[in-house]
């Protein structure tokens, strides 16, 4: 099977050669601590890393597949707008500044923004959110349309449709958008509007193109250790129409795999999120509330699809535990409607060698010992040599000491 048809069957439940093999990406400081641990200097990005490590595909390229657009457009112009030594102010895409470190970043502080009323909703976003703007769509138009067309692709497309409520969120700001639901409800509603407006309108003039797309994704972002950031109640009466207006539109066009990326306890969400027709859960963060791809298929069975779930802080730590749990998930891998993976980017504690083991796991259980595709060789069949193969032979008599122990 290619790469598209083991997609497809592994979301459809149907048979198929072996398990896609793939990962969400990597933080930029992992790469930059994994080239001193044995990764190649020139891998330099989480595209270059999927190739070199033999990944099927990475999840970024296919998240960005179309090249179409449903955000801002045109974008706020981003970089550095202060040097602060150790920390940078920068403008980001959505004209939110922050206070971020140069290295191991994490969540930053926001500085300032620039949408703080409705005047300025009107002036700088509204506008920016025409569905009917070329800025949002590829300058090679024509050639992608060809490939979208093709019916003997090998390779899965994934549309992506945006974000209906966690860019606004990020917009406003957690707090601001907290009062606005019940101080001026109805702004909130016509922002909301707007981006679903956006995101439909880019999707048709795509959709409408005849392309054969095998997926879509969307980001929310809108959940956090203890829960959503948004009642259940609000979030069925602002957000569910749009979803299904979203959904409805990419059922009609054959796309029946929708799938949503949203950190966080996502529990009190899932529910909705499949009334709405978004039917696949990505990237299962475990965290602190012990969330479970398992358990989640036994309370929703074959209705949720299911991306990620290999708990980050398990890739850190021994290869006895990592194998453990590679084990305890094979059942529902080989079930299908999922693909395991490290339940967010790879962070940069988790050893080098300690993600080759965990590939080459992968590749043995969930991969029907297939060998992992070549270096730089995406797109193309698997040849013999795994890139994992030198790493195995050198260090399988230290692995196996530790997984006897």
């Amino acid at each position: 099977m290619n790469d598209r048809q083991r997609f497809n069957a592994t979301m459809h439940f149907q048979p198929r050669d072996r398990a896609p093999l793939l990962d969400f990406g990597f933080w930029d400081e992992t790469l930059v601590m994994w080239r001193d641990q044995g990764l190649p200097e020139n891998i330099a990005d989480n595209a270059g890393a999927a190739r070199y490590l033999g990944m099927d595909f990475g999840l970024d390229e296919l998240i960005n597949s179309t090249g179409a657009w449903a955000g801002l457009a045109p974008r706020f112009e981003e970089g550095v707008v202060e040097d602060l030594g150790e920390h940078v102010i920068y403008q980001q895409w959505d004209g939110v500044r922050v206070k971020r470190q140069k290295f191991m970043r994490t969540i930053p502080h926001i500085v300032s923004r620039v949408l703080t009323d409705r005047a300025s909703w009107r002036e700088h976003y509204k506008p920016r959110l025409d569905p009917a703007n070329p800025a949002r769509y590829p300058d090679d138009w024509d050639a992608r349309v060809k490939v979208w067309r093709a019916p003997a692709r090998d390779f899965p497309i994934c549309l992506h449709a945006g974000s209906l409520l966690g860019w606004i969120r990020n917009w406003v700001g957690i707090e601001k958008l907290a009062l606005l639901l019940y101080d001026d409800y109805a702004w909130v509603e016509e922002m909301v509007e707007t981006v679903a407006d956006c995101s439909v309108g880019m999707l048709t003039r795509v959709l409408e193109t005849g392309g054969q797309f095998d997926s879509c994704h969307l980001w929310e972002d809108i959940c956090y250790n203890a829960g959503p950031l948004i009642s259940p109640k609000h979030f069925k009466q602002l957000l569910v129409p749009h979803y299904r207006r979203i959904t409805d539109l990419l059922h009609r066009h054959g796309v029946d795999v929708v799938w949503l990326d949203c950190d966080g306890r996502i529990d009190q969400l899932i529910p909705l999120w499949l009334d709405a027709g978004v039917n696949c859960m990505f990237p299962l963060e475990i965290g602190t509330w012990g969330a479970d791809p398992i358990r989640y298929r036994q309370e929703y069975g074959k209705d949720l699809l299911m991306m990620g779930g290999f708990d980050k802080h398990i890739l850190a730590r021994s290869r006895r535990e990592i194998e453990q749990e590679a084990h305890r998930l094979t059942p529902l891998v080989e079930e299908g409607g999922f693909i395991a993976f490290c339940d967010h980017r790879v962070p940069p504690d988790v050893p080098y060698a300690n993600y080759l083991f965990f590939l080459e796991l992968a590749r043995r259980l969930w991969g029907q010992d297939t060998a992992l595709k070549p270096q730089g060789q995406m797109n193309e069949p698997a040849r013999a040599r795994s890139p994992l193969d030198n790493f195995m032979r050198h260090d399988a008599q230290a692995s196996q000491m530790e997984l006897t122990q």
